[in-house]
């Protein structure tokens, strides 16, 4: 008689900040790649695609409940992580314009929970082969600008942590792979921040990071450790080392 083989356990994923924007594209493609995908965020994932998700909030504002939140993803095991939670600030403005409790905000989330999330999944992915974390960077790390000090230091700092983590691992840990847009990407967040009647098609869409996410875990992140990759608007990408990304800086009204 022939014993059937139990079937292999699904490949697991986190995305924190999953349920809108580029966090929500790595998501879904994650998911059509086979992945059993958690999205960790304030708000449920709604509309087409959500249903391929499993979600759980996370207020990365209050950090005793984000840690029990991130400890509880990371109980079982897990082969893909993506940081995509971010603040943006409420509008550019000017480093004195700009109030203690907003900076505080961009520390808690663009720099302090990706702390966090690191802390909580580098053990877990440390265990599976070619484990990998994404994180979605930005070109004010390169370029910061005027009436986004908060965002660029904040983000500057995150990218920075990434780095050092990923030299840490070196070729046989984690892979540690950044990837940020060409160009301004349309999504929920921008969009609060921008008039009624504002014209986005200029702008990227989510949907342009898919390939690279499904890329990442399917041919696998080995080539692309420790780099930081450019999506333009056609799903492409490059390396910064090839070219830094475009400003996206824009004069501050007085």
């Amino acid at each position: 008689m022939t014993v059937p083989h139990p079937s292999p356990a699904p490949r697991r994923a986190l995305v924190v900040g999953g349920s809108t924007g580029i966090g929500r594209a790595v998501a879904e493609a994650w998911a059509r790649a086979g992945l059993d995908v958690l999205v960790l965020s304030r708000s449920r994932p709604t509309g087409d695609g959500a249903d391929l998700l499993h979600w759980s909030p996370l207020d990365l504002s209050d950090a005793d409940a984000a840690r029990a939140a991130l400890d509880g993803a990371g109980a079982g095991p897990l082969d893909a992580v993506c940081y995509s939670a971010v603040s943006y600030g409420t509008r550019r403005a000017l480093f004195g314009d700009v109030e203690e409790g907003e900076w505080r905000r961009q520390v808690e989330v663009n720099l302090h929970g990706l702390w966090l999330t690191l802390s909580a999944t580098l053990p877990v992915l440390r265990r599976v082969r070619s484990g990998l974390f994404l994180g979605i960077s930005s070109e004010v790390v390169y370029n910061a600008g005027p009436g986004r000090s908060g965002y660029a230091a904040t983000k500057a700092a995150g990218s920075a942590l990434l780095d050092s983590i990923a030299q840490e691992e070196g070729t046989d840990g984690v892979r540690v792979v950044q990837a940020l847009p060409a160009g301004m990407v349309d999504t929920p967040g921008i969009r609060q921040r921008r008039p009624a009647d504002f014209d986005y098609g200029a702008y990227m869409r989510p949907r342009h990071f898919a390939a690279l996410a499904h890329e990442l875990v399917t041919a696998g992140a080995a080539d692309h450790h420790g780099d930081s990759l450019i999506v333009d608007e056609y799903g492409q990408w490059r390396s910064v080392r090839e070219a830094r990304p475009v400003s996206q800086s824009r004069e501050v009204p007085a």
